[in-house]
């Protein structure tokens, strides 16, 4: 899918269903769509607010569409309601930075995924992980936090990263899935912390549920999760499947790999592609179906 053309809402308050709203921070590149989109949750006094965004998209270069920075847009939409719960799905850092300053500004507390900090040798700037993340309450897969008139539901979701999680509204059936699934994009699977055979396994936990809609933290809202879940396990296995021919013909390298699995790719995505195809190469390994010498891989013997 394409990024639409501008203007794009970033810093108006959209809303989405009766207990959502959503707020698309300034920060779009090929790798993040239009942007971050934040999502507040409740329609009462008390708020939550899910992947605050990144740190610094202030006025100077990064305004939106009023001037203001993104923490003061997400305080702008909550209006008079008070905002007591931040959360983030993982901790790359176009999601969970400015989640400091708005817990600073609105002394909510930071609830959610677990603080993870690696060094980051994938192909994107902005999806460093961000090393000052401080939750004040770590989720377990199946915990709640409420609210007057919601329930957040964490739902954990490794593979893009080990700690992420996907956050159920309750109330409404709807799930929040950051990165783990988009419709725009397939998810960036870059080891050594993203796990390919993690991920697999998560997207078979969504399409095992019910949820009525997916928001992703990037492009637009999944009306029919299951079948697009469905789809993405099978381009997953797909790929499989050509690194798996591709190998047939005799051992080759990352770099010989991507461009004949990847036809007309942007090439500001070859890095990208190149760390999914290394997660695929070592959930096969694994496997005890290839092994790689010298950085060439071949089938197994």
């Amino acid at each position: 899918m394409s990024i639409p053309p501008k203007p794009w809402p970033t810093g108006l308050s959209e809303q989405c269903e009766p207990l959502v709203r959503r707020v698309l921070a300034p920060n779009p590149s090929p790798y993040t769509y239009t942007g971050t989109q934040t999502y507040l949750v409740g329609a009462g006094s008390e708020l939550a607010v899910i992947d605050p965004g990144p740190a610094g998209t202030g006025v100077a270069g990064h305004a939106d569409t009023n001037g203001m920075g993104h923490v003061d847009a997400i305080i702008a939409a909550a209006g008079p309601a008070r905002i007591t719960t931040i959360l983030c799905t993982h901790t790359h850092r176009d999601h969970s930075p400015a989640a400091a300053e708005l817990k600073a500004r609105t002394g909510a507390l930071i609830i959610g995924c677990a603080p993870l900090t690696i060094d980051d040798t994938g192909p994107r700037a902005d999806a460093a992980f961000d090393p000052d993340y401080a939750p004040d309450r770590v989720l377990a897969d199946g915990e709640r936090v409420t609210g007057p008139d919601w329930t957040i539901e964490a739902v954990a979701t490794p593979g893009h990263t080990s700690n992420h999680l996907c956050y159920s509204l309750v109330e409404s059936g709807a799930l929040f899935t950051g990165d783990h699934v988009m419709a725009w994009s397939t998810s960036v699977v870059s080891p050594p912390d993203g796990d390919m055979s993690a991920y697999m396994a998560s997207l078979q936990k969504l399409h095992d549920r019910e949820d009525s809609v997916f928001y992703p933290a990037h492009g637009p809202a999944v009306e029919k999760p299951r079948q697009l879940v469905r789809g993405m396990l099978g381009h997953r296995r797909q790929r499989e499947g050509q690194i798996l021919r591709l190998l047939g013909e005799g051992p080759a390298t990352i770099a010989d790999m991507v461009p004949r699995m990847y036809k007309g790719l942007d090439p500001s995505l070859t890095g990208a592609a190149g760390r999914s195809v290394l997660a695929h190469l070592v959930d096969l390994e694994n496997q005890g179906r290839v092994r790689c010498e010298d950085e060439a891989w071949s089938l197994a013997a």
